[in-house]
């Protein structure tokens, strides 16, 4: 890793200007890349975009080409929309024209491999390739066959590759450099959160910090601690029935944090069809108390009450491992059910206690220190609100605009909790309980429908702004805790803050990452500019987004404060440091890697042999062809179009083959004029099986081509094999089943299909006898050729032979055959062929 920036260094960085604003170790970063080919690993929440956007504006320009390779859909539109591009057509003539007008282009990979091996993408003038989300190369061959293909013809453009998952590049052996491999650069940048200049950057300016770390009720811990013990028990058994296994990181501090299913991926799935049903239970079960513990911290009481409920049928009982059984699931059944009834059975749900700690915040301390600031006015006060998923962001919508009791008591309803009585503080709202047991097309019941309707529209939705309606006074502050004092602002769409009137403070409420937008929160920082931010739930890459966004403000800007708010000694807590633990780690291990690794310079001549690039070019052409020497073929393989979805064609050019995509009807890949390949994944495979296609298929194939031929497919990662759990065959439920049919009739596919149905149904043909005509026979003209007794001979059976025979040679009157003319019109059936013109071999 690189040594600290001298004060030299920063003013030198602080002196170079950018299109758009970079700070101090983003500038350094930027020249990094710049000027050499190389990774570059970032950490969480450290993001690029601002590196790429300058990038690409110095690239721009239309005298360069630059492409921009595995982009996300969110990506590709931040950067489009902020340079105005256009997407590239698809009509492949179109795209060439596009490509020799140069600029910046973002494509999609499997279209720039097809693009590529048509020639339609001038290679020798591209300036170079940018790869994003560097990571996820290895899960697909397509970036690498399209970079292969590039670097074959193009020597001298860059290839710039970045990702900001570290933790991806511990998965399996020597990752960083398959990656480099993968993607043709012979540098790595790593700049991890405890980078020296990161350090020294981001001390320069600094949000004001406020941790309020939030007991859990008495039932809640003692829930935790169940499910803890449970989870114990769980991962003991898991390991003692398979000792043979790596497990090392399957453990009860990985099960809770976010990366679990990825440990448990890489641990098992190569493995997974040689494991017992028990095994396969145990993993269920973790992901199962996964879930439960996570929505026991981020859940009101009353929604993990109808979760465990769930669980505590006789149905999962038969399916789970056996923890059900257990004396701490017995107690965490008991206190979920008391965290919504009290000892007399009562409706009376406890609250979360993050909410508190929300209301206080909201109506006392932020007003009361937005007073004293501002002489007692609040108006134009932005407060943003951060969560970790979209059912948190409704949860505190719905908490905000109702009031805890009125939210809870609806939950109850939509969940379908049985409610005989209600607990004194809920008599308020106990003259609503017979509206809700309405139907709900009555009309009166309309606050319950909408509700309703809300909840299932806004299911998705990421993103709520709200405002106060009063503030709160020393009278009525122990009424606020159950009744709502915020209104919605239902007029905003997609969080356009330019909307807003500022008469009033705005609470914006939304999640950490839109969508799976990883831009999304810094977009919403920039744009709000919030002064206060309330951390509901903790994320390392959100808490790094607001360090950056303040970072980045001018001086005269004041600075925003930061609620942490966090649930102290609980698996909360213990998912964020876990998150963190893991991210060091990694990079740890990737500076080891890095200071081992030996990876050759263009300079050397020794890449192509470093990069797999065996494939003979045209300079080897050249050379046989001076030398007199006959220049060798390559072989060829023919690729359908819509193959390139698969890994296969850039393994085959991998392998030295060329690769021509062509739309074809038949088959996927032609190997050779009588050679076919139908690819068929496990899950295609299935189910072409079901809906007959395949049947289809083959028989086209065996038509056109003397040797057509199923590829099955396997996913490398998932190794499959067939498994019989049923019970033994029968050979005399088999034979029973074949009837008259001999094995011969088997072969009936070799046959013209058309000409062996026609025959199948002249009289004095039957199902033992068919196989012998199809065999000996040539045509139609040819069996109408032949005497009863050679038709005999070729039956082989004298009754059948004379019947076949009548009706071949039977003429028809003049009237018949008259309207038979009338009706075939000029239709006539020519002597084709019994066998087809290809054989099945």
């Amino acid at each position: 890793m690189e040594a600290p920036s001298t004060n030299e260094d920063d003013t030198t960085l602080a002196q170079i200007e950018t299109k758009f604003k970079l700070l101090e170790f983003e500038k350094q970063i930027f020249i990094d890349v710049f000027e050499k080919d190389a990774l570059l690993i970032l950490a969480k929440g450290l993001n690029y975009n601002g590196i790429i956007s300058n990038l690409l504006w110095v690239y721009k320009d239309p005298a360069n080409l630059v492409l921009v390779i595995n982009s996300s859909d969110h990506e590709e539109k931040y950067f489009t929309e902020k340079f105005n591009l256009k997407p590239l057509p698809n009509l492949g003539t179109e795209r060439e024209k596009v490509y020799l007008e140069g600029g910046v282009q973002f494509v999609s990979t499997r279209i720039l491999v097809v693009d590529l091996l048509k020639q339609r993408v001038p290679v020798a003038n591209i300036t170079g390739i940018i790869v994003l989300r560097a990571h996820t190369v290895l899960e697909s061959c397509q970036e690498a066959f399209a970079l292969r293909l590039y670097r074959q013809h193009n020597k001298t453009g860059f290839v710039k590759a970045f990702s900001s998952s570290p933790i991806s590049f511990t998965f399996g052996y020597h990752q960083v450099e398959k990656v480099m491999r993968a993607v043709f650069v012979t540098e790595l940048f790593l700049w991890p959160r405890f980078h020296g200049t990161i350090i020294q950057c981001l001390k320069k300016r600094q949000a004001e910090v406020v941790e309020l770390h939030v007991s859990l009720s008495s039932n809640v811990n003692h829930i935790q601690m169940c499910l803890l013990d449970i989870m114990n028990y769980t991962v003991k058994q898991l390991k003692s029935v398979n000792r043979t296994l790596d497990m090392q990181e399957i453990t009860t501090e990985n099960c809770i944090s976010k990366k679990f299913h990825k440990i448990l991926q890489s641990q098992l799935d190569c493995v997974w069809h040689q494991l017992s049903t028990r095994v396969k239970e145990y993993v269920q079960d973790l992901k199962v108390l996964r879930s439960m513990i996570i929505n026991l911290i981020h859940d009101d009481s009353v929604s993990f009450y109808a979760l465990v409920s769930k669980y505590r049928t006789p149905e999962y009982a038969k399916v789970n491992s056996g923890w059900i059984l257990l004396d701490s699931a017995e107690q965490l059944f008991r206190l979920a059910k008391s965290r919504v009834y009290n000892h007399k059975n009562e409706f009376d749900p406890e609250h979360l206690t993050k909410w508190k700690v929300l209301s206080d915040l909201l109506l006392e301390e932020i007003p009361d220190e937005v007073k004293k600031k501002n002489k007692g006015n609040l108006n134009s006060t932005k407060i943003l609100i951060l969560c970790q998923d979209s059912r948190t962001c409704s949860q505190l919508n719905s908490f905000l605009t109702m009031g805890a009791n009125k939210y809870l008591f609806y939950t109850a309803f939509r969940r379908d909790l049985n409610i005989t009585t209600l607990a004194s503080k809920y008599k308020g709202i106990n003259t609503l309980a017979g509206d809700l047991k309405k139907e709900p097309v009555n009309e009166e019941t309309g606050d319950v429908n909408k509700l309703e309707e809300e909840e299932i529209e806004d299911g998705d939705r990421t993103n709520y702004v709200l405002t106060l309606t009063q503030l709160a006074t020393q009278s009525d502050n122990k009424t606020s805790k159950d009744e709502s004092m915020f209104e919605s602002i239902s007029q905003i769409d997609n969080l356009d803050i330019t909307q807003l009137e500022t008469e009033k403070p705005i609470i914006c409420i939304r999640t950490f990452k839109e969508n799976g937008n990883h831009f999304s929160l810094e977009q919403s920082l920039e744009s709000l500019r919030p002064e206060y931010i309330i951390l509901y739930h903790s994320d390392v890459a959100a808490v790094r987004q607001i360090e950056l966004f303040e970072a980045r403000k001018a001086e005269g800007e004041p600075r925003c404060k930061v609620y942490f708010v966090i649930h102290d000694k609980t698996v909360e807590e213990q998912a964020y440091l876990t998150s963190l633990k893991r991210e060091k780690q990694a990079f740890e291990l990737l500076i080891q890697a890095k200071s081992v690794m030996v990876v050759p310079s263009y300079q050397d001549g020794k890449t192509d042999e470093y990069f797999n690039m065996n494939i003979e070019d045209e300079e080897d052409i050249d050379t046989r062809k001076a030398g007199g020497q006959q220049p060798k073929e390559k072989p060829t393989v023919i690729v359908d179009m819509r193959e390139f979805r698969s890994d296969l064609p850039a393994l085959l050019h991998r392998k030295g083959i060329h690769v021509e995509p062509v739309t074809i009807t038949i088959g996927d890949y032609i190997l050779t004029p009588d050679t076919c390949v139908e690819r068929k994944s496990i899950s295609d495979l299935i189910g072409s099986l079901n809906s007959g296609r395949l049947y289809t298929q083959a028989t086209h194939m065996c038509r056109c081509y003397a040797r057509p031929v199923l590829l099955i497919e396997f996913d490398q990662n998932k190794p499959f094999n067939l498994q019989q759990g049923k019970k033994n065959p029968s050979v005399s439920e088999a034979i029973a089943f074949g009837g008259d049919n001999t094995a011969d009739d088997v072969n009936y596919e070799r046959y013209n299909v058309l000409v062996h149905d026609f025959v199948q149904k002249l009289p004095g043909v039957t199902s033992k006898n068919l196989a012998r005509i199809m065999n000996k026979g040539r045509s139609l003209d040819h069996l109408i050729t032949l005497d009863k007794e050679q038709v005999a001979e070729v039956i082989e059976n004298k009754n059948e032979a004379e019947t076949l025979y009548s009706v071949l040679h039977v003429k028809a009157t003049p009237s018949d055959a008259g309207k038979d003319d009338k009706q075939t019109g000029k239709k006539k059936f020519t002597g084709k062929l019994f066998r087809s013109k290809t054989k099945k071999t």
